[in-house]
């Protein structure tokens, strides 16, 4: 017997679609990352941070988003939060040690990791999180977008949720080491070749305007430099003269032809490795 047409569309959309995920047991992790095909959450037992006392140079954005962070987590307004600035600054780091920092108090609190380039399947990810009893981060790491990418209206759904608005329970938290999260000449040629140049860069500028908390990173001075090889050393107890840190960090520093956090870090790593210290 043959098929009306219609069935067999039907039935070849219903192959082709992505299929519902199962909704997770949010209490089996404190963290998850979003998967696609098939949409999936997965838990991560143990998320690799660095302890917040660490986290040296930065103070006052570390408390800025651990305030909000808590007051997300205690059912209060807050803000979504643009983390942007130097590279190898902390900027990921600080959000996951302030995330892990809440959840002491506040089990309820779950980071879900969001790749860039699955930003499209936002919508399935919001629809699975919203009216669930947990608070979730959406954490998305090193976030900018080149030409003609168009991944960033995807993006619009986290920010401001369309008709149905952003869950209640969901916040955004993302890092860039761009302000405005899109390439300076992208931004350049929108204005010199649109028709209405500023109505042609809005759209693009604008997105870091629906961010509440724009939290900058900049580059660190060589004090600060050596104070985080400092504090990594006695956390971790890794014995070494102040003359011989300093002659050996500064040395580093001058092969890798730059200073910041992550050079610090990849420094002491060398070090304890050479005083047979696990980390």
């Amino acid at each position: 017997m043959t098929r009306d047409p219609m069935e067999r569309i039907a039935d070849a959309l219903e192959r082709i679609a992505p299929r519902l995920a199962d909704t997770p047991d949010f209490a089996a992790a404190p963290s998850f990352v979003w998967q696609v095909d098939p949409d999936r959450l997965e838990p991560v037992p143990s998320v690799a941070k660095v302890d917040l006392d660490l986290l040296v140079g930065i103070d006052r954005t570390r408390e800025t988003l651990l305030a909000n962070t808590t007051q997300f987590a205690k059912g209060l307004p807050a803000n979504n939060a643009l983390l942007w600035g130097a590279r190898g600054m902390g900027k990921s780091s600080v959000i996951k040690a302030v995330g892990a920092e809440v959840q002491k108090a506040h089990e309820a609190l779950k980071i879900v990791e969001l790749h860039r380039e699955d930003l499209p399947s936002v919508g399935r990810l919001l629809k699975m999180l919203r009216g669930a009893e947990a608070r979730f981060i959406l954490f998305c790491d090193d976030l900018s977008f080149s030409h003609d990418d168009q991944h960033y209206k995807s993006l619009k759904a986290v920010l401001d949720g369309g008709i149905e608005g952003r869950p209640d329970n969901v916040i955004l938290y993302a890092t860039s080491n761009r302000r405005h999260l899109m390439p300076r000449d992208m931004i350049e040629n929108e204005r010199s070749s649109a028709i209405n140049p500023s109505e042609a860069v809005e759209e693009k500028v604008s997105l870091s305007d629906r961010f509440g908390l724009w939290l900058g990173f900049h580059a660190c001075n060589q004090d600060q430099y050596l104070a985080m090889i400092r504090g990594y050393c006695d956390a971790y107890g890794v014995k070494i003269e102040d003359d011989t840190l300093r002659a050996e960090a500064i040395e580093w520093q001058a092969t890798r032809g730059a200073r910041s956090g992550r050079v610090a870090w990849q420094y002491f790593t060398d070090l304890a490795g050479r005083q047979g210290v696990r980390l």
